[in-house]
């Protein structure tokens, strides 16, 4: 019934209108408050800069991580699109492919997607990611997916290998692509980067902001993977072949 802003607005009495006839009820809107009003008015002011001063900080921040990433990779320019995937299952069963994406304002959920997959052999890492990375860049050479600039894969040598022999058949493999593996100790800050044509893995130290974008991106692929893993597994333990028996 009545909103409170900090500034004086030209069409007061016609957004009150509009908003009264959305409503159903009569809507004030008010910028001359005192008591209760006027202490909430100062804490919407105080939420919203502190608001702005985080993003413009994060901003910063992922800036500063792109432009480490290219100096790191060798490439022209930061990178403007990242790309992880991961693969999830339970001993083969409901094995699910995660694909997130990351642009110089942090992730973009709403480019990211999943991948049911089937296997032939139950628990094959590789052959589940060259699936996904197959039906991924099926879309993005025809041009209905955006091209990123560096492909991730959560995995090593074997699963870096599957993804490079696809991304060839399909005349994608000028394509850079990097494999983050948990190295020895599989403690965080202790990763391993391979890299396309380099026989030996690339070890970043603990504080490069490099390493940190690295680890946000994978760990968001390995998030997303568990989660579609998860629900597709859950349906099946709910579902009973007698449920397809007509009648």
């Amino acid at each position: 019934a009545e909103i409170v802003v900090d500034a004086i607005i030209d069409d007061r009495k016609l957004l009150e209108i509009g908003f009264a006839e959305r409503s159903g009820h009569k809507v004030c809107i008010k910028s001359k408050v005192r008591g209760d009003r006027f202490r909430w008015l100062q804490l919407a002011r105080t939420n919203a800069d502190q608001g702005v001063k985080l993003r413009v900080a994060s901003n910063a921040t992922l800036q500063k991580q792109f432009a480490a990433l290219g100096n790191i990779l060798s490439l022209d320019a930061p990178p403007e699109r990242l790309e992880c995937f991961d693969v999830s299952h339970t001993s083969g069963e409901a094995t699910v492919a995660s694909c997130v994406i990351f642009n110089q304002a942090g992730p973009l959920k709403s480019d990211y997607r999943r991948f049911n997959l089937n296997p032939k052999t139950a628990g094959d890492d590789y052959a589940a990611m060259a699936e996904a990375i197959k039906r991924r860049y099926k879309r993005v050479k025809t041009g209905e997916v955006a091209m990123p600039d560096v492909l991730f894969i959560d995995g090593g040598k074997g699963q870096l290998a599957e993804a490079l022999t696809v991304l060839g058949k399909l005349e994608l493999d000028w394509l850079q692509g990097v494999a983050v593996a948990k190295g020895r100790s599989r403690r965080s800050g202790m990763e391993q980067l391979f890299l396309a044509g380099l026989s030996t893995p690339t070890i970043l130290p603990a504080d490069s902001p490099a390493l940190h974008l690295i680890q946000h991106l994978r760990d968001e692929a390995h998030r997303f993977a568990l989660t579609g893993h998860r629900q597709r597994r859950a349906k099946a333990r709910k579902t009973s072949r007698l449920e397809e028996i007509p009648g």
